[in-house]
């Protein structure tokens, strides 16, 4: 007896889990229409302060890949809190949570870059009676990872990442890498670059970066397609990050998170500062709180620093934005909506970033966030 019921509590935590990534990573189907539920209204544990309203059913969500281990984060919570909740949130690129956004498939797009003016004329398909809006939610420092052989310590600056980007440095003992790095014995390794296969946000504002920075060693134009020539293509930020941890040589670029989860050691930022500065979320935090909103009305689009020499400053950052409709939003999925970007904006939602490797959106900001939370119609 004592077996069985081993064995059938087992069984149980293994349904549950699979029912819980199923939930997380279902793909988004062709519809945004949310099924029925008893959990309406459901109050939230005496633990969490997580507002369910009278949010029910499925709601849908796709795009960046950058705030994957934060929206796994925050779904698991919200759906503890509101059962009668099912968030299913596709990691899959920027680009393609626009493109379904704009399609009319999800109920919000998760980007790391604001909308283009032709995207936001292209969601008043979707928002009939207004527009996509952008939300800052997620921030976060955007590491570049390494992997060669017997170097654990890598310090480099904008001209020399573009240049090992654009592959015009094709071994790990150049003489412009070993100047940054005296005392280190660099390897006569070939570099090999990887970069995102897809349409990224985190690529645009990594040329975001290069561009600002070191203008003269960088001339593409920050796109979310990769622009330069040469090196190695992965799918999404947890594809570069594998091949980076796989490869003796490799460099990439993701998120903080995928290097923390997968052990990978980050470069060293040369910003021309009083000491170079690690990829971290109060480095990333220090670059993030100069930024100023840049959009009109209820849009809250940010202007980042990209070429910021303040001391600690870490200056490759991105900021994750929900794309919703300030006003058309589904009536069927507008009080999820609500109810669980309320969440992921409040301090509750933004407290847990940190410890996730990311890095919370000024407060001053955030408040304003949830200030438009409310206001969706």
């Amino acid at each position: 007896m004592k077996l069985q019921r081993k064995n059938g509590l087992r069984a149980a935590a293994l349904g549950a889990l699979v029912v819980s990534g199923a939930l997380v990573l279902t793909a988004c189907g062709s519809d945004d229409n949310a099924s029925g539920g008893d959990g309406g209204g459901t109050k939230p544990t005496a633990s969490s302060n997580i507002d369910c309203g009278d949010a029910k059913g499925q709601l849908r969500a796709s795009g960046s890949s950058a705030q994957k281990n934060a929206m796994d984060l925050w779904v698991k919570n919200y759906m503890a809190a509101c059962p009668g909740v099912q968030i299913n949130y596709n990691s899959s690129s920027s680009g393609e949570g626009i493109v379904a956004f704009n399609q009319g498939t999800v109920g919000f797009a998760g980007s790391d870059s604001a909308l283009k003016p032709e995207e936001v004329a292209d969601s008043k398909k979707t928002c009939q009676s207004g527009q996509g809006i952008n939300l800052p939610m997620v921030g976060g420092p955007i590491a570049i990872g390494f992997h060669l052989e017997g170097v654990d310590k890598l310090t480099l600056d904008a001209p020399t990442l573009a240049k090992i980007f654009d592959s015009k440095i094709k071994k790990w003992n150049d003489p412009a890498i070993a100047k940054l790095n005296e005392g280190v014995k660099l390897p006569d390794t070939a570099v090999q670059a990887f970069h995102r296969s897809e349409d990224s946000g985190t690529t645009q504002n990594l040329g975001k970066y290069l561009n600002a920075a070191a203008p003269d060693a960088w001339k593409y134009e920050p796109e979310k397609a990769w622009p330069a020539p040469g090196g190695q293509a992965a799918s999404g930020s947890s594809g570069v990050a594998a091949q980076v941890k796989q490869v003796d040589g490799a460099i990439g670029y993701f998120e903080l998170s995928y290097a923390k989860s997968q052990g990978i050691t980050t470069v060293d930022i040369d910003t021309g500062g009083s000491a170079p500065v690690k990829a971290t979320s109060e480095n990333a935090s220090k670059a993030i709180a100069a930024a100023r909103i840049k959009g009109q009305g209820k849009d809250l689009a940010l202007g980042l620093d990209y070429a910021t020499k303040a001391d600690g400053a870490y200056p490759v950052v991105l900021v994750t934005y929900e794309v919703v409709c300030d006003k058309g939003n589904k009536p069927e999925t507008l009080s999820a909506v609500k109810s669980f970007l309320g969440y992921t904006a409040s301090e509750d939602g933004q407290k847990i970033l940190t410890e996730a490797g990311y890095a919370p959106i000024p407060a001053e900001i955030n408040a304003k966030v949830r200030e438009t939370v409310k206001g969706l119609s």
